[in-house]
């Protein structure tokens, strides 16, 4: 007991144990240098020398692998998510997902988690804010993105040696229905009620680029006239529209009483595009005849508007404006896209729906998966989980599945005349 209790100079980097005065078991573990360079050492205390040694083996076996937490106060949730969001996230990502993350952390992470210790979060408090926040009327595709957020920055945090482990990437996401995302393209005599009301519409093109080529509201709304060859019949992708963002040009009291998108001097803070992230988004589209007869048309009728409004005319160089000038707002283009499907007589759907239509069509007509993907704008490495996605099987594409299938197994003759009939029905 005597050699227990007897103090040794002990190499670098190895623990210290010794029975103190009050007749406990202590250990000093090594576990690096404190932001100013100075040795940090964990005080450990246990009632027996085994139980020590076994604490001290686990501290050790964290240091070495990096996941032991560092030397300081230790972070809340509350801290870290909103360090994470502002300081971490935001330099390096798009708006649109800096604006996800955002939200996600002030309505519902902070509010939910966010007295918690980092380094004592458990994967069951998260499952427990799921549930809560489905029982107070959020969607689980809500619950998801607060999941994806919290998974993103806690798992910085375990890089940063801030907690041990992940614990949204151990909990469990609630589960999200099949209907809640499942998307039926549009069919062709609903693009042609479509088309036909386009034709009495200002911007009519703008539509058909969505129905037609798949193009993403961002690229529509982005797409400047240096980008468009009428002569050669394509388009060049370069860049994308963003959402406005607005701030009180009022005084931060804001004494105009209303939100800052409607204040009378409201600033905007966002740039109005961002260039393309990846290379397949930066891409050239062909641009079927039809569509370079309706740009062209549209761009005759946007100079006799130019004309009309004189000096009232915001120059702007964009394909799709507003009527006097200036970049289409994305909301307001929304709007757009309900009313025309109103008018039409189709059913209702999100305007990103016209993207799953257009690639159903280019698969219908049988265009190679490469020339698929170089349309959409998709990347070679996910090109196949995004095809899986976006191309739907329709009605026509099974039937005539089943009519191969008749011809190879029971050696029904081909028929072409009533293949026609058939293909005409569907």
């Amino acid at each position: 007991m005597a050699e227990d209790k007897k103090r040794t100079r002990r190499a670098n980097g190895e623990s210290a144990i010794y029975l103190g005065k009050d007749g406990r078991w202590h250990a000093r573990v090594p576990m690096g240098y404190k932001d100013d360079g100075t040795p940090y050492r964990r005080h450990l205390t246990r009632p027996t020398r085994k139980e020590l040694v076994d604490e001290v083996r686990r501290l050790e076996k964290q240091r070495d692998e990096g996941s032991a937490r560092q030397p300081g106060k230790p972070w809340t949730v509350a801290k870290w998510l909103e360090h994470w969001v502002q300081n971490i996230a935001k330099p390096v990502v798009s708006e649109n997902t800096y604006d996800g993350y955002e939200v996600a952390v002030r309505v519902h992470l902070v509010p939910g988690i966010g007295r918690h210790r980092i380094d004592r979060l458990e994967p069951e408090h998260l499952e427990s804010l799921y549930r809560r926040m489905q029982s107070a009327g959020s969607k689980a595709g809500t619950a998801h993105q607060a999941h994806r957020t919290a998974r993103t920055a806690l798992g910085e945090a375990v890089r940063r040696g801030h907690a041990a482990k992940n614990a949204a990437a151990l909990a469990k996401p609630p589960r999200m229905e099949e209907d809640e995302n499942e998307v039926e393209p549009y069919s062709v005599d609903e693009v042609q009620s479509l088309l036909l009301e386009v034709n009495k519409r200002r911007n009519s093109a703008r539509w058909m680029l969505a129905l037609a080529l798949g193009l993403r509201q961002g690229e529509t709304l982005g797409l400047r006239w240096s980008d468009v060859d009428l002569g050669n019949e394509y388009l060049k992708l370069r860049r994308n529209r963003l959402r406005p963002k607005y701030e009180h040009g009022c005084g931060e009291a804001a004494p105009c009483g209303r939100k800052a998108g409607y204040c009378p001097t409201r600033v905007q803070v966002r740039r109005e595009t961002k260039n393309t992230k990846s290379r397949a988004g930066r891409r050239a589209v062909p641009l079927p005849g039809p569509l370079v007869v309706m740009l062209r048309s549209h761009r005759e009728a946007q100079a006799r508007d130019r004309a009309a409004a004189r000096n009232l005319w915001t120059e702007s160089e964009y394909v799709f404006t507003k009527p006097l000038g200036g970049p289409l707002s994305p909301n307001t283009d929304y709007h757009d896209w309900k009313r025309l499907l109103e008018d039409a007589g189709v059913r209702d759907g999100r305007l990103h729906d016209a993207r799953h239509t257009a690639g159903t069509v280019l698969m219908l007509l049988g265009v190679p998966d490469r020339v698929i993907d170089q349309i959409m704008g998709w990347e070679p490495g996910g090109a196949a989980r995004m095809r899986a996605r976006y191309l739907h099987v329709t009605d026509p594409m099974l039937k005539e599945a089943a009519r191969k299938i008749e011809r190879a197994i029971w050696g029904a003759p081909e028929n072409p005349a009533v293949d026609k009939d058939q293909d005409n029905e569907a």
